[in-house]
């Protein structure tokens, strides 16, 4: 058995995402980082050195002026993607896209073009999107509520995956001498005529040498939990400490056991702040700095109301106890993580300025510490279950440099982590198996091969 070892992402996230609204002025960070395809290659290429899996690329479909400046003005991900495809060898190259407001069969010939450019390095983070906003960017008078969303997604989700089969191996002949380039019979339509979609296929595109490509996913409310453990080949998600961790980790493959799936195919990836100083003191005092500089109360507290459908949070007295009521607007946003801050105040019986102190201005990362002590605590992760991998922040440019010199051989040393790429695609050096075209019959030359060894 091949020996299970971390696996890293990088999510570049330009001149400032949630949370971090000042970030674009550190002079490290060139303020059009966002919408600048240089930035990223240098960012892509120093993670594909140190042997990162991937880079994820997040999105959304809506803006208000008080989204984070990275959100403001951003490189659409699959056109950033097939950039970057161009410019690395390795790397993984991960996309997020709504499954809301994309046509299936659209999507999947982008994420199979992307795949095929690459050779192989191809994943689609899979969304429905929460930015109840989104909705009037696409003809819609609201947002569709969560069984809605989910549902759409899953039929999404069976609807691309068969378009992604439309090819059978060897279909494309493509024989000078005969003149055959293509075998009609391994070519076939999808014809799926369901709740949501209708699609007659075939995709025009064949298969990349990964198959198809990765399939990840972040959503925490109940609905998302099942469509990841059921459908995803790797999870995103956050949490404050390895026991949440621990439980999330253990919760996920219940779920994908239940479904018939192996729960060590469905990767667990938490998304993680890396501060790393000479000393533990040092580290923390790097944090603080940082946090001081990067946040603002006032800009916190506009931001607020993302999770709650872009509710207003600034019409009401900041010093009253939280305005529970306000969790009604969230029914068609992200209201699993709206319901969440809502019982964080109420339990502890926190104002509004609390709850927004607590909920964005108070954060500590648990990885934050010395080399030594940010590599023992990953290791510490990553063997109690906690997490198959990170997804590590780049924010600061100085911080990802300390990790990628000073973390990174420590995780090396210590054999949790690869000292070169073990694939040239995606899948490969995720440890995750091809996916199999049904209709492909098994080579006869490898059947007989298989009973003589057995």
């Amino acid at each position: 058995m091949t020996k299970r070892t971390l696996k890293l992402g990088l999510v570049p996230m330009g001149v400032g995402g949630p949370g971090h609204h000042s970030h674009w002025r550190d002079p490290s960070v060139p303020t059009d980082a966002s919408v600048s395809i240089k930035w990223y290659i240098d960012a892509v290429r120093k993670a594909e050195a140190a042997k990162f899996d991937f880079v994820f690329i997040v999105d959304s479909q809506f803006i208000t002026p008080d989204s984070p400046p990275h959100y403001l003005n951003r490189l659409e991900p699959l056109t950033l993607l097939s950039a970057l495809a161009t410019a690395t060898s390795h790397i993984g190259l991960v996309g997020t896209a709504t499954t809301s407001f994309n046509s299936p069969f659209n999507l999947a010939r982008r994420f199979a073009s992307l795949d095929l450019i690459s050779g192989g390095r191809a994943g689609w983070n899979v969304v429905t999107s929460g930015d109840a906003g989104a909705a009037g960017n696409f003809g819609l008078d609201e947002h569709y509520d969560y069984d809605t969303r989910y549902g759409r997604a899953h039929e999404y989700l069976d609807v691309v995956h068969g378009l992604w089969k439309s090819y059978e191996d060897g279909a494309l002949v493509r024989d000078r001498e005969s003149g055959v380039f293509l075998d009609a019979k391994k070519l076939h339509p999808l014809n799926h005529k369901g709740e949501y979609f209708s699609v007659t296929g075939p995709l025009n595109i064949q298969r990349s040498p990964q198959g198809e490509p990765v399939i990840f996913q972040a959503g925490d409310s109940e609905q998302g939990r099942d469509l990841g453990a059921q459908t995803a080949d790797a999870i995103f998600t956050h949490s404050a400490n390895i026991e949440d961790a621990q439980t999330f980790a253990r919760d996920i493959a219940r779920r994908a056991a239940s479904a018939g799936r192996d729960p060590k195919e469905v990767l667990i990836f938490p998304g993680v702040k890396i501060v790393v100083g000479d000393t533990d003191e040092d580290a923390r005092r790097i944090e603080e700095a940082h946090n001081r500089a990067d946040h603002s109360f006032d800009l916190a507290l506009n931001e607020f109301g993302r999770g709650f459908g872009w509710h207003d949070f600034r019409q009401y007295d900041l010093d009253a106890p939280f305005p529970v009521e306000a969790l009604e607007y969230a029914r068609k946003s992200f209201f699993t993580q709206a319901s969440r801050i809502t019982k964080l105040a109420t339990e502890k019986g926190l104002t509004l300025r609390q709850t927004v102190e607590a909920v964005a201005l108070s954060r500590k990362s648990p990885f934050v510490g010395s080399a030594r002590t940010v590599a023992d605590t990953i290791i510490r992760w990553f063997e109690a279950g906690a997490l198959d991998g990170l997804n590590v922040m780049l924010g600061r440019p100085e911080q990802f440099d300390r990790f990628v010199n000073e973390v990174v051989p420590l995780l090396q040393d210590a054999g949790v982590y690869r000292t070169d790429y073990e694939d040239t695609t995606l899948r490969g050096n995720l440890g995750l198996p091809k996916p199999t075209n049904v209709r492909t019959p098994e080579p006869v030359a490898e059947v007989r091969e298989t009973v003589l060894a057995a």
